[in-house]
């Protein structure tokens, strides 16, 4: 399937399915992806597709630049966002001064838009950087991937480029003692002869018992709604999800469903 990049700095503003009115965030390169994960479902395509191009992570006065001046447009149209929301080409925390990043976009924020949350969507593999937890609780949505309770399917699933430990990537979300929320995407299918399907009932008995211990503000849980690198995957239905959601509310967690 197709997939695409963010080509801007500030993008948007876009309507995102679980956030509302997001102005998205890209730490990153504008024309490849840099990932410290290689999820088999992500929009922007596999970390290697592009090769040995090149690509620029802007600096910390770029970015704030460029926030600073798409705010300035958005309230010269009488527009605000619900959120400004990073994401963009990869993981947003490989950022060198993800920490600056968000202590200038908390200013501009307060500023232009003080009723705006400001979100971060992260895989949680920096969770051993002292400066990006510190930014992340500065947040209020601190929005972390949670794909299965399961190490081998977070293997397959979202393909780790470092030695993935589960356990201590539990440790570090359960620091944050409730300060954030959960994502987990749910997809099936096959990819390279092996099947991938993070909705088995161990899967999900092994993800509810990592909720029971992160407890986290809010779960959300959705299924692909874009390309991804391979055909051969498939969405989850939507009844799927919402008995998935009834057994993590169940437990007593706020859960928010996108199918």
């Amino acid at each position: 399937m197709s997939t695409f990049l963010f080509n801007e700095t500030v993008f948007g503003p876009v309507k995102s399915r679980r956030l509302g009115v997001s102005l998205g965030m890209n730490l990153l390169p504008v024309n490849k992806k840099v990932c410290s994960f290689d999820c088999i479902y992500c929009e922007c395509g596999l970390n290697g597709e592009l090769g040995d191009k090149e690509g620029k992570i802007p600096g910390r006065e770029e970015v704030k630049s460029a926030l600073d001046k798409k705010l300035k447009d958005m309230l010269a149209d009488n527009l605000r966002p619900d959120v400004i929301t990073f994401a963009g080409n990869g993981e947003p925390t490989l950022h060198p001064d993800f920490e600056g990043v968000i202590d200038d976009t908390i200013e501009l924020r307060d500023k232009y838009c003080p009723n705006a949350r400001i979100a971060v969507l992260s895989n949680a593999s920096r969770l051993h950087k002292a400066d990006v937890v510190r930014a992340l609780n500065k947040v209020e949505d601190n929005i972390q991937k949670l794909d299965s309770g399961l190490k081998e399917t977070i293997l397959r699933l979202d393909q780790p480029n470092y030695p993935f430990d589960l356990e201590k990537t539990l440790e570090q979300l359960i620091a944050f003692e409730g300060k954030l929320i959960v994502q987990t995407m749910f997809v099936a299918g096959e990819v390279d002869g092996k099947v991938i399907d993070n909705t088995t009932e161990e899967d999900i008995t092994s993800w509810l018992e990592a909720l029971e211990r992160i407890q986290p503000e809010k779960v959300m849980i959705y299924t692909i709604e874009r390309d991804t690198p391979y055909n051969s995957l498939r969405k989850v239905s939507l009844d799927e999800l919402k008995a998935i959601a009834a057994r993590a509310e169940a437990l007593g967690l706020k859960v928010s469903v996108s199918g």
